[in-house]
C-alpha cells in the first residue's frame, strides 16, 4: 500500500495526520516486508524526535485497520 493510500484511509477512520504519522506512512510503504524493529530504526533515524513507543502504536493502529499484516516468524530447528 502507498503512502498516499495509507493517509487516505487514516484519515477516512478520523485519525489526524501529523507529519509524524506521514513520515512513518512513507517508511512503511517504501519498506514493505520490514520488521517493526527496522521500521522503527529507520523512522528514527529520519527524525529522532519520534519516539520507539510512537511508532509501534502507529504500526499498531495500521495493523488493526487492516492497512498493514503482522507475519510472526519462527526460527524452527
Amino acid at each position: 500500500m502507498s503512502k498516499k493510500q495509507i493517509i487516505s484511509v487514516l484519515k477516512e477512520k478520523g485519525y489526524r495526520v501529523t507529519k509524524q504519522r506521514e513520515l512513518m506512512a512513507d517508511v512503511i510503504a517504501d519498506n514493505d516486508g520490514a520488521s517493526c524493529k527496522d521500521i522503527c530504526c529507520i523512522v528514527r533515524s529520519k527524525d529522532r524526535s519520534i519516539g520507539t513507543a510512537t511508532v509501534y502504536r502507529m504500526i499498531k493502529t495500521l495493523e488493526d485497520l487492516g492497512i498493514i499484516q503482522r507475519i510472526d516468524m519462527i526460527k524452527l530447528q
